[in-house]
């Protein structure tokens, strides 16, 4: 006997708001907290290296104005930071770091409606070299869907495929991890979504497995770090230590992770081929698939010169993309340059028409502006926290809080501490050597290795990025079309198992080191 239509239980209206909005209440919240967290700055430390016309020297940035001091070793003794002025001199350090004992309270700046309004705006102006990456990248994507090429590609993958889809979770999120760990592939990742999820869900995935994958394997690779200069290299620079200092621990760490992150995907993968209805986004399943997969893969693809040159070069392009960022120093206006150039090699390889080749570009583009959006929303949080000149008051409480712990709790304090502020300073260069000055002289205090400090601050700052708004998380979740809520109930029994892990790690590390 069917229910009478009014006892029927009723949908609920409720729907998880959007990204944009998720981070303009953020900001809402961090401006309005610039109104009762007291303003406070450290002194902070300059270097300018030596010219032909003057030598080497440290611009002391004062609470009373801007001091000359002698670029030399001295000068950093004197200041109390156990730096070496090589560090500097190498270009190691290039950032002005914060110097210890100089906290002082200055005149507060709350940030008011104005400000609040003008957060998102300024942060899109801020992050301009992201965002024109990111529309480039939709461009050169757009373009390469439009030659059929992906759907010669991902039709010949899934047939290959069959019986060891596995495979491509590890090896995918492994080499990811890889460029985590070695030069910080993060922001980078954003270019594979358009690729990978057509793979994933040929390989009868769902697109939570293909969001995993590459979004846990960027975090555990940079949470890992060994030889990134982003968060490696500067924090143990700025922290008076060789980046060689618990390199090991650190290696250790990453495959010890990679292996729980991987069982954790894998499980959560098969069951979803076993199961599609057991998918956390199988209400999306269709809108999913419609907006990805735009092949039939039972349909017999051919692949002409003209597609496999144009496979050749989109592939290429992400190869010269890695290699410039690990070898030679590029930055994100050289990787775009890379793809705008591979769009239009493409083009002429396909043979496109001028006019066809600008219209599908232009829409690829388009495709990825919400993306360019959202990242620029976040960077504008960290300007309310800037002017509003709360961050190293944030500091200066945490650093007080963990003055005299026994060691081993003194290391798990910092994890959190370091998790709580990446929250408000999501740059892991920025909170480097924002803090590494102030922290790392604590351990000596507490009679724990230096070193410690810095894998603190690592994993941290690496467990909050699974999370945390103001990072990269959002931006990726908009790629696949997936809401927040949704990936946070994927995401949070691995986050509470790594969790637990860094803080057996951190206390047995503590007594080996």
């Amino acid at each position: 006997m069917s229910q009478p239509l009014d006892e029927l239980p009723k949908k609920s209206s409720f729907s998880f708001p959007t990204a944009h909005t998720v981070l303009l209440i953020i900001a809402a919240l961090v401006a309005l907290s610039t109104w009762f967290i007291p303003a406070g700055k450290y002194d902070k430390l300059e270097y300018k290296a030596a010219t032909d016309n003057s030598p080497a020297l440290f611009i002391h940035h004062a609470q009373d104005g801007d001091l000359e001091l002698p670029g030399t070793q001295a000068t950093l003794d004197g200041l109390g930071m156990k730096i070496e002025v090589k560090k500097f001199e190498n270009g190691d350090i290039w950032k002005a770091v914060g110097i210890p004992g100089t906290y002082h309270e200055v005149e507060a700046n709350p940030q008011g409606i104005v400000e609040f309004i003008q957060s998102p705006l300024k942060g899109i102006k801020d992050a301009i070299d992201v965002i024109l990456f990111v529309l480039i990248i939709g461009g050169f994507i757009g373009i390469v869907n439009h030659t059929g090429a992906f759907d010669a590609g991902v039709a010949r993958l899934a047939s290959r495929l069959k019986g060891r889809e596995t495979w491509l979770i590890i090896i995918i999120s492994s080499l990811i991890a890889l460029g985590g760990t070695t030069f910080g592939l993060a922001e980078e990742t954003i270019a594979f979504y358009p690729i990978l999820v057509p793979v994933f869900l040929a390989a009868r995935y769902d697109a939570m497995v293909a969001l995993a994958t590459i979004y846990i394997g960027s975090c555990m690779g940079t949470m890992a770090s060994t030889v990134n200069p982003f968060s490696a290299i500067i924090a143990s620079n700025s922290a008076g230590i060789s980046w060689t200092s618990g390199l090991y621990g650190r290696l250790l760490m990453l495959v010890l992770g990679m292996g729980i992150c991987l069982w954790y995907i894998i499980r959560y993968a098969e069951k979803v081929r076993s199961n599609p209805s057991d998918s956390l986004i199988f209400d999306q399943k269709e809108a999913i698939e419609a907006q990805f997969m735009n092949t039939n893969l039972d349909k017999e693809h051919k692949f002409t010169l003209s597609i496999q040159l144009v496979l050749v070069l989109f592939l290429l392009s992400f190869v010269v993309m890695i290699y410039g960022v690990s070898q030679l120093s590029w930055w994100f206006m050289e990787m775009t340059t890379v793809f705008f150039v591979g769009a239009i090699l493409i083009g002429i390889v396909a043979r496109i028409k001028e006019k066809e080749f600008v219209q599908e570009f232009v829409k690829g583009a388009n495709d990825l502006l919400n993306v360019a959006l959202i990242i620029g929303i976040a960077r504008g949080v960290t300007f309310l926290m800037d002017e509003g000149l709360i961050s190293d008051t944030l500091l200066y409480y945490a650093s007080n809080a963990v003055e005299g712990m026994p060691k081993a709790l003194f290391a798990n304090v910092m994890l959190f501490i370091y998790a709580g502020l990446s929250f408000f300073i999501p740059s892991s260069s920025g909170m480097a050597v924002l803090s590494m000055p102030v922290m790392a002289p604590l351990a000596d205090v507490v009679g724990a290795p230096r070193e410690i400090v810095v894998d603190a601050y690592q994993y941290g700052m690496g467990l909050m990025a699974f999370i945390t708004p103001t990072g990269l998380i959002l931006a990726s979740l908009t790629m696949v079309n997936v809401t927040y809520d949704k990936w946070l109930k994927f995401v949070t029994p691995l986050l509470l198992i790594l969790t637990v892990f860094s803080m057996i790690y951190l206390t047995v590390s503590v007594y080996l080191l």
